[in-house]
């Protein structure tokens, strides 16, 4: 039986030793103090910034034909230079999510002994045990979805041992903390001067409910002492004004849940209803402290149940950050903010050229479907707000997004030449729309809610290609390669192209989707045929001069070989343009490509590009050398909490920052390194690591609407049992083993090697 639990025999001295709870909404960062208990608390709209309708160069519309003709007749060093003075966003309060204040409980005594902090991903809670002055204490805290708030309780197995002093302090956000009648207050805005006026920004409510057994509770202005309690519950809630809330009114009604049994029950029926869908077993656990094994697998030493424990990991913590009611999806750092991202020049924001996508990868064939709702609704806003920007900007039909986005849906270009113009990021993350669609074949959801953000960023492709004067290939462009440069001709250092790869794989992509889609609902006949039609003009994928997929219609050399993004590789994954068995020359041109960038000095090594090259070569079929990125994703660039980090001194980053993409997207890889299916044909163990020689698998989900547990010995699929949703057909592919199957609704079959 894999573990579940991630566990310390010390307190937290640091954020990444912490370990996160959250509801969907609220996270919070728990320290397991014994002479102080910290809480760092968060919350997905606690936003500074404001909506804008000024962010769009207004001279990008009047210049894009004259830097289309300067890239077209080889006049890069020009075309760059127009581009950045006209094509760049002029964000006026883009903004970024904060950090709230911590809630900090202080107390007297001894040392502790006997020390014990946990969390456990089946039950979602953590909890904080200890010996100090004659008396066993114990902590639970959860994030509760059910009921929208964090519940606290503490107890010792000794009469009036529960004494401490409480506050909610140590932020960056102007306001004031008070105490009420039931507890502590904090009220406050979120806004900063970095990425925002300074000026605009949520207005933030925190409410803290002390209930006390036995002792005494007194309030000061700004603290709450309990003295002698033989059990204390906290509950903590937050509301902000965002779109329109009421932030008093919010906090108060949530921290008004009582009844510590009632929260903690309908926890863990709720959490246990999606952490118990998957389980993975890669061998036996290991019974040592979690940051030990992390750094023994660091040193070399093997820990295949330290890999199964991160894989279920990431399903906890797209679970904590990510629910069906959620108000916002997954930002940069989920639903907790370390502070850092926030006050450094990314903004804990919505990056849309690959991170926000990478979010996600837990959710549909890591059975949490539910969860992805946060991200289609926010698509489809970005669709709405997205209109004006194509039509300003580009003269275009449908709706663009570029490389980030905020609260409210920006969609202009970044800031800044080099990363700000990904044209294709607004296709990139419709895709996401699609793959929910894929995996469960709700009609109704692809006609009300996908299709229309499908089609209309079809017709803004449609509209964005242009003829490319020496073959006639479509292309697009102006746009960059995120966040790649190239070498002119000429010497120059270059980001704007016409006709780069990663703009084709999503030009084919929306296109053929769109197309797939209005057949499956039989609506748009004449866009059926307009998409077709502009699929067989498109550029072809070609092979450079090193063996390498070209990342531009040129055979450019990168101006960074070593360069962490590989976007022309999204052909490879999430696509499958490119595949070992239907494009072999191409695919080994793929896999030149993640060697030469990996032999290059400097590779940059992010969390990310760990998940991302798993990924990769799962679909590779490369088991081994998915599994060795796996690794290192878990060994060098996570940290103690096992949460994921882009490392200091890469990409701006002064120091090592947490990143939510490495944690899900290593989830993701993990399944599908077991697990791979294109609505056709469901492949079992097709990147299956050769030191991963016994194991199993239940609950992973195939496009098409399948269910699929694994169980594999010696290194040879034993057996496999697929049920369908709905009566389906598909093949079943085991190495070169193909067999056509059918289902009824509900039926489950079972295959053998």
């Amino acid at each position: 039986m894999s573990s579940t639990v991630l566990f310390y025999d010390r307190p937290a001295e640091r954020w990444f030793e912490a370990l996160p709870i959250g509801n969907g909404r609220l996270g919070g960062m728990v320290y397991g103090g014994t002479g102080t208990e910290t809480v760092r608390l968060s919350e997905s709209t606690a936003w500074s910034g404001a909506p804008s309708d000024t962010d769009v160069s207004p001279t990008a519309l009047r210049e894009l034909p004259a830097i289309r003709r300067l890239l077209f007749a080889g006049q890069y060093g020009e075309a760059q230079r127009l581009a950045e003075e006209h094509l760049t966003g002029r964000p006026a309060s883009f903004g970024t999510n904060v950090p709230l204040p911590r809630l900090r409980l202080d107390f007297d005594g001894g040392a502790a002994e006997n020390y014990r902090r946990e969390l456990d991903l089946d039950t979602g809670i953590v909890r904080v045990e200890f010996d100090r002055d004659g008396a066993h204490h114990v902590r639970e805290i959860f994030a509760s979805h059910p009921h929208g708030v964090i519940a606290l309780r503490l107890t010792a197995d000794r009469p009036a041992a529960v004494s401490f002093t409480a506050t909610l302090d140590d932020t960056v956000l102007p306001g004031v903390t008070t105490s009420t009648e039931a507890g502590l207050a904090f009220s406050g805005r979120a806004v900063e001067s970095l990425h925002s006026n300074g000026k605009d920004g949520a207005a933030v409510e925190i409410r803290a409910r002390f209930e006390t057994e036995g002792g005494t509770l007194r309030r000061d202005s700004d603290t709450v002492t309990v003295t002698g309690a033989d059990a204390v519950v906290v509950v903590i809630a937050v509301g902000t004004d965002w779109a329109g809330d009421d932030p008093v009114g919010r906090a108060e009604k949530l921290v008004a849940a009582t009844g510590y049994d009632v929260l903690r029950s309908a926890h863990l029926e709720d959490h246990q209803r999606l952490i118990r869908r998957v389980s993975l077993d890669l061998g036996e656990p290991v019974a040592l402290p979690t940051d030990v094994r992390r750094e023994r697998l660091a040193q070399g030493e093997r820990d295949d149940d330290l890999i199964a424990l991160y894989f279920q990991y990431g399903r906890y913590l797209t679970i904590a950050g990510s629910r069906e009611d959620s108000p916002l999806p997954l930002a940069l750092q989920g639903v907790w903010n370390d502070g850092f991202a926030s006050s450094m020049g990314w903004s804990n924001d919505f990056h849309l050229d690959i991170n926000t996508q990478q979010n996600y990868w837990a959710a549909e064939s890591a059975n949490l479907a539910e969860c992805h709702a946060p991200l289609v609704r926010y698509v489809r806003r970005l669709a709405e707000t997205g209109r004006a920007t194509a039509r300003q900007m580009y003269g275009a039909d449908g709706w663009v997004a570029h490389t980030v986005a905020n609260a409210w849906g920006y969609t202009a270009p970044g800031s800044g030449i080099g990363w700000g113009l990904n044209v294709t990021a607004g296709t990139w993350i419709a895709l996401q729309l699609w793959e929910h669609y894929e995996y469960n074949l709700d009609e109704e959801y692809l006609r009300e809610q996908a299709y229309p953000v499908l089609r209309d960023a079809a017709l803004f492709m449609l509209s964005y290609l242009v003829p490319e004067p020496t073959h006639g290939w479509l292309v697009a462009g102006p746009a960059e390669s995120p966040e790649n440069w190239y070498l002119a001709p000429d010497g120059a250092q270059c980001s704007v192209a016409m006709g780069t790869t990663a703009d084709r794989v999503f030009a084919e992509a929306i296109l053929r989707i769109c197309g797939r889609a209005a057949a499956i609902l039989d609506v748009d006949p004449s866009l059926r045929a307009r998409v077709a039609a502009a699929r067989e003009r498109l550029s072809p994928f070609r092979i450079g001069r090193h063996g390498q997929l070209q990342e531009w219609l040129e055979d450019f050399e990168e101006a960074d070989p070593a360069h962490r993004h590989t976007a022309h590789l999204v052909a490879v994954f999430p696509e499958r343009q490119i595949t070992p068995r239907g494009t072999p020359s191409l695919a080994r041109a793929a896999a030149v490509t993640i060697e030469r960038r990996q032999a290059a000095p400097g590779w940059e090594q992010t969390e990310w590009v760990e998940a991302n090259f798993a990924a990769f070569y799962a679909r590779l079929l490369d088991g081994d050398r998915a599994l060795a990125h796996v690794t290192r994703l878990i060994a060098d660039a996570s940290e103690a909490n096992l949460l994921s980090y882009s490392a200091g001194g890469i990409a701006g980053a002064p120091e090592n920052i947490y990143s939510f993409d490495g944690n899900s997207g290593g989830t993701g890889a993990i399944a599908e390194m077991l697990l791979q299916s294109d609505g056709e044909e469901i492949e079992l163990l097709p990147a299956l690591p050769s030191a991963w020689r016994d194991g199993s698998v239940r609950g992973l989900r195939a496009r098409g609407g399948f269910t699929v547990d694994l169980t594999w010995r010696g290194g040879r699929l034993h057996q496999a049992r697929i049920r369908s949703d709905a009566a389906a057909g598909a093949r079943v592919r085991y190495r070169d083993t193909v067999t056509d199957a059918a289902w009824e609704p509900a039926e489950e079959l079972t295959f053998g090697a």
